[in-house]
């Protein structure tokens, strides 16, 4: 498995979340919303701890939602329930939120309320 993702920043992966959403009609404030549900990062406040990489992220992130384990489907080929490693677990969790945002998914069924 390719752990240079792991390096990353956030921060250097943010935009393109934003603009994928963007693109289908969606915003940065609803970009923001998903990360602070599954992380419990302040949504207004995200520029800082998204200069982590994407292990410390979620390493350091305030509290994981439980949650997130009803977060299932394919993301880049993969069922995102039977990824074992948990860093890229949380970061397909991510890619897969995002994903349904840009699908047009209404807030309340990505965020399983």
């Amino acid at each position: 498995m390719n752990h240079r993702i792991y390096a990353m920043s956030v921060a250097s992966v943010y935009p393109h979340y934003v603009a994928k959403a963007q693109r289908k009609g969606r915003t940065q404030a609803e970009v923001d919303e998903i990360i602070a549900w599954l992380t419990g990062y302040d949504a207004g406040s995200l520029e800082e701890p998204m200069k982590a990489s994407f292990e410390n992220f979620f390493a350091q992130a305030p509290a994981m939602n439980p949650a997130r384990a009803l977060i299932t489907g394919v993301i880049c080929g993969v069922r995102v329930e039977n990824i074992e490693e948990p860093t890229m677990r949380e970061i397909r969790y991510l890619d897969k939120l995002i994903d349904e945002l840009a699908k047009g998914k209404a807030m309340e069924k990505i965020l399983r309320k």
